[in-house]
């Protein structure tokens, strides 16, 4: 009798992840017999376990902070993980550890499902420039977005990321941000400004124009000022639980075989514990 296949998440600390609500709600949902669990490991521990991750009796894992460039590191990436320089999936393929970032389709599909024809425009400004930055700056490029402007306090990571992706990101000081607003047809914050415990984004959406679109990664709280301020304004927007729930989708289909879907009664559930949360 063949063991149930079983997937995990790698964090330091990683109890808070909705990662096991999202994957067995599928597994149920398809009825597959398999299992989705937290492993809370320590970076010092964290290469031993990987080299033994199938002997744990896993047929693959998601790794979250602050194991992600590790874990690109100690397996075989994809072209979009190199690109990002972060690893957030693994499974074994051929008997080898491969790794790729389901952040970037995550951001891109959900931004398909929540504004569809976003990709016509031709100026986006991003908002940070760590690991996240570099996922959302990726998925724009691929779908052909010709000017991607990204702003940062710290103007030397917005100048690094540029080099790395070449001259169709052009980096910008954070206090030109205001200027380049009318021109922006997709805005997308990657920074933890807006998160509960972080300063608001201070930004005046009004400054957008009519028909441009608004993507927050933050999702707690789910509705962030930024995206409250947008709304109120008639803008298209794309949330971060969206994303979350969309970059979950390949790491569980390279696991279980079969592709699962976003739907509306896996957002509720996660809304309600996101909310249960929150209390």
């Amino acid at each position: 009798m063949t063991k149930p296949r079983a997937a995990c998440l790698i964090g330091w600390p990683a109890a808070h992840s909705r990662s096991p609500l999202i994957h067995r709600y599928w597994l149920r949902k398809l009825g597959i017999e398999g299992g989705y669990v937290i492993e809370a490991v320590p970076p010092d521990e964290f290469k031993d376990f990987l080299f033994r991750l199938s002997l744990r009796g896993f047929v693959g894992a998601n790794v979250t902070i602050p194991h992600k460039e590790r874990a690109l590191a100690l397996s075989k990436p994809d072209e979009q993980a190199r690109v990002v320089g972060a690893a957030n999936t693994l499974w074994y393929q051929d008997g080898e550890l491969c790794s790729t970032n389901t952040d970037v389709e995550g951001f891109i599909n959900n931004l398909d499902t929540c504004a569809p024809g976003w990709a016509r425009c031709e100026d986006a400004l991003v908002l940070g420039a760590g690991g996240a930055s570099r996922a959302v700056v990726f998925g724009l490029l691929e779908r052909g977005i010709r000017r991607v402007h990204v702003a940062n306090r710290t103007i030397a990571r917005a100048k690094a990321l540029a080099d790395q992706f070449g001259a169709d990101v052009v980096p910008v000081a954070w206090d030109a941000i205001s200027e380049l607003l009318p021109r922006a047809a997709l805005l997308v914050n990657t920074t933890s400004l807006g998160m509960h415990g972080q300063p608001p984004l201070e930004l005046d959406v009004g400054r957008l124009p009519p028909h441009a679109v608004v993507a927050d990664l933050v999702y707690v709280p789910l509705q962030t000022p930024l995206l409250e301020a947008s709304r109120a304004r008639g803008l298209k927007t794309a949330d971060g639980l969206g994303m979350l729930l969309h970059q979950a989708v390949r790491g569980f289909e390279l696991w279980f075989g079969q592709r699962p879907e976003v739907t509306a009664e896996l957002r509720a559930l996660v809304e309600a514990d996101l909310a249960n949360m929150a209390r």
